[in-house]
């Protein structure tokens, strides 16, 4: 007979125990919508993020063709040289600074290369700089990492641009990284080429590093994505996360990769060696056959997104008591409803119990985003209408509820 004590529970690592939370209640609303859709219910759902296009049929093809002829092994570590090199031309083309292979590190997608690249520049209880709204995932990784998050808020009434000023507040002599988003999400804002420029000089000269997630690079409107790498004066603290999730409908495809200086670029290396293991060969070969062709299908998705967009705002427009900001890049629209509801957590809940229509409340992403929702644009336009159909029934009812 066993010694064990059942009693006794086994533990589990602080790492464990950190990552050990349920999704938060602003999330509910969109995990009671899809087990109401798959029950059958009339659903509309405008709470996702995944990319409805199918991605481009010559990537398939040339994924399938190295299949076929054995690009099914082992990969290196930091990842093919024909798909460093594909992403180092990327970067060479849209910023004045050059960028080498031996810069780029390739991983299964731009959460990984967020992980990695925190993994080496962070120790437990170094203080990291966020902008708040930040992307979901930035929470767990920092979790993870066990590092102290400071924010910066990116309200509102700035358009969701993240202020210079501020992050000069808030940097102290603990911060160790500056972490942002642009294109933002949940967003669409994207950060000046002068305060990119000014925050990238003041971090350098402070010996910290600046972080730069960039996956909506190429999904941007009637103005124009600035890198990182194209604003700042030098490079030696800079890094630069992107990927094909977003731009070339290759979400499930999980390929992103960071551009950083070559001496962090080899520690990436030895990181990626002793974790992830490289990514599928087939995959870096498709990805990199993307980079290389896809002037045609990453401007016909972003002007399909452009359209959807003015038409989900035209909608918008037929609602004045709400407020929302016209998005410059990207696939979504934050909306203000506390003209109707203080708690957009609660609208979001009458929403979808009144019409079947799911978003997502804007305290899901942070403090600044509360009392607004964030509308998806990943449907076909048919959807996108019945959404606004949707959710013009139901201001309307409240309104006259009110009366």
């Amino acid at each position: 007979m066993s010694e064990f004590n059942n009693q006794q529970k086994i533990p589990f690592s602080k790492l464990a125990q950190r990552l050990n939370s349920e999704s938060g209640e602003a999330w509910q609303v969109h995990e009671q919508a899809l087990k109401m859709k798959r029950r059958g219910e009339d659903v509309v759902l405008l709470s996702i993020g995944d990319p409805d296009f199918q991605t481009p049929e010559p990537i398939i093809d040339n994924a399938v063709s190295h299949m076929r002829v054995g690009r099914t092994h082992y990969s290196p570590a930091l990842g093919e040289l024909n798909l460093r090199r594909a992403v180092a031309d990327y970067e060479t083309m849209v910023s004045p600074n050059p960028c080498d292979a031996e810069q780029v590190s390739i991983y299964p997608g731009v959460t990984a290369a967020i992980f990695s690249v925190m993994s080496c520049l962070l120790d437990a209880g170094d203080e990291i700089i966020i902008v708040d709204p930040p992307y979901v995932g930035y929470g767990p990784i920092m979790q993870a990492l066990d590092a102290e998050v400071k924010t910066v808020m990116a309200l509102p009434e700035n358009g969701f641009e993240p202020q210079l000023d501020d992050f000069i507040r808030a940097i102290s002599d603990k911060t160790k990284v500056v972490f942002i988003n642009t294109p933002g999400n949940p967003t669409g804002a994207i950060i000046p080429r002068n305060t990119l420029t000014s925050l990238s000089r003041y971090c350098y000269d402070r010996g910290i590093w600046l972080v730069c997630d960039e996956v909506y690079s190429m999904l941007t409107y009637e103005k124009p994505h600035i890198s990182l790498r194209t604003a700042a004066q030098r490079l030696d603290n800079v890094v630069v996360v992107d990927g094909l999730s977003k731009s070339h409908a290759m979400s499930g495809w999980r390929m992103g990769w960071a551009v950083a200086p070559v001496e962090l670029t080899a520690h990436l290396g030895r990181f990626a060696a002793m974790s992830i293991f490289g990514c599928p060969q087939f995959i870096q070969d498709a990805a990199a056959f993307a980079l290389n062709n896809d002037q045609y299908y990453v401007k016909d998705m972003c002007d399909q997104y452009q359209k959807r967009r003015d038409l989900v705002c035209a909608g918008l427009d037929e609602m004045p008591r709400l407020k929302y900001l016209r998005p410059q890049s990207g696939m979504f629209i934050m909306v203000e409803v506390s003209g109707i509801c203080e708690d957009d957590k609660v609208f979001a809940q009458k929403l979808l119990d009144a019409e079947r229509l799911s978003v997502l409340p804007g305290s899901a992403f942070g403090n600044s985003a509360r009392g607004h929702i964030r509308l998806s644009l990943v449907q076909p336009e048919n959807v996108l209408v019945e959404g606004c159909k949707r959710l013009q029934r139901f201001v309307n009812a409240v309104a006259q509820a009110e009366s």
